[in-house]
């Protein structure tokens, strides 16, 4: 796989697959352009050597075409970031579009229309791929949140270019992964969180074999406490994957992986913050009550097992963190893998909701690297190989 330092841009036109799928309020005004802002590097590296991009990205999930989701709702942040002016093209393909992209001069960018107003992007269509590929001499990939996806523009396209290669973020995503699963710093810590083991199962079968120490939070611990015979009340559980809770507990011990389970939990008699509350057992939750925050003794805990590594990878909340009341056990592990991060240790953190309570509390600045992509890093994590990633490889 090449690296985009090792080519030539000087006079050429470059797709660049993005990931500009960003929230949007009622208002229309975009609420976290993290995704825009992680493109910049490549875009900026582009056009600083010479070359002309076109950029391609999908927004939401439409049925055909839907003016709501149109990428043109990007453009005055693209804009402001940049500093640049954005062409903006009312379509992905077609007569018009392939004039305008040869035409570009260096310097000048270029944003294609929602790609998946065309239902070829995610079918992977072949012709379709082959259109978007007649638009540039050379493809970029630096949307990671899409490489787990097998589409057009993000697998298909690659094999119409002899020129390719990941951008600067998908290339810091891979190497991120590499540091963690190839030879990493030891002792090496996981934190999974979440509300199903059921999304994660075969993520934690397959760390196990690099892990040293596992913490588990969050719903999903119910299950493994139910597995364990505990009483967990009202508390969310997955009766299907206790089986499956016995077998990681079994591989665990066989690979010498230490499990740190929750020992105390903050319970509530509704889920909302004007509900009692209280610190319980987390084997002896009363009936009527619902573990959703794990409690003081859990937290000293599993901050003692954190600070004790070299190697961190977080995967889910400790509890219901968008309630103020049960949002201390996920601030207090963010807080202490920032710590460590501070103290020399090497932190990934990835998936939706731990990115969203690191930004929360305001310390996305203090861990190694934040993964954008949450589908993507977790079929990683369980050993697959990415169709995206692959594709620039052949």
């Amino acid at each position: 796989m090449k690296s985009i330092n090792e080519i030539s841009f000087n006079g050429k036109r470059v797709f660049i697959r993005v990931d500009f799928n960003v929230p949007f309020n009622d208002e229309g005004e975009i609420t976290d352009n993290s995704r825009i802002v992680a493109a910049l590097p490549t875009i900026e590296f582009v056009i600083s050597s010479g070359g002309a991009c076109i950029l391609a990205s999908h927004l939401g999930r439409p049925d055909g075409i839907n003016p709501e989701l149109s990428l043109r709702k990007i453009i005055p942040e693209l804009k402001k970031l940049l500093g640049e002016d954005v062409i903006f093209l009312e379509d992905s393909i077609g007569d018009q579009t392939k004039e305008i992209c040869s035409n570009l001069k260096k310097g000048q960018i270029a944003l294609l229309e929602n790609l998946r107003f065309y239902k070829e992007e995610t079918k992977a269509d072949e012709r379709f791929a082959k259109q978007l590929s007649g638009l540039a001499d050379i493809y970029i990939n630096d949307a990671y949140g899409t490489t787990h996806r097998e589409h057009a523009s993000t697998a298909t396209i690659a094999q119409f270019f002899s020129e390719k290669a990941p951008g600067m973020l998908l290339e810091k995503e891979i190497n991120s992964l590499k540091k963690l699963m190839d030879k990493p710093k030891k002792p090496v810590t996981a934190i999974i969180g979440g509300a199903k083991v059921s999304s994660k199962i075969s993520v934690i079968a397959n760390i196990l074999g690099f892990v040293d120490n596992l913490i588990i939070g969050g719903g999903m611990a119910y299950t493994f406490i139910k597995n364990n015979g505990g009483r967990i009340g009202d508390s969310i559980f997955e009766a299907d994957r206790l089986n499956g809770c016995t077998e990681i507990l079994s591989k665990a011990k066989n690979e010498n992986v230490n499990v740190f389970l929750p020992e105390d939990i903050l319970c509530s008699n509704e889920f909302s913050n004007s509900g009692l509350q209280k610190v319980t057992n987390i084997y002896e939750v009363p009936e009527g009550w619902q573990g959703l925050d794990i409690g003081p003794k859990t937290m000293d805990k599993f901050e003692q097992v954190i600070l004790g590594s070299s190697t961190i990878l977080w995967n889910g909340p400790m509890g219901v963190f968008e309630i103020p009341s049960f949002e201390k056990g996920t601030h207090s592990v963010a807080k202490t893998v920032a710590k460590a991060t501070q103290n020399g240790a090497y932190s990934l953190i990835g998936g939706g909701d731990s990115v969203a309570a690191i930004k929360k509390f305001g310390l996305q600045n203090q861990v190694s690297f934040i993964s954008t992509g949450g589908g993507a890093m977790l079929e990683s994590l369980e050993g697959k190989l990415l169709p995206g990633i692959n594709a620039l490889s052949q």
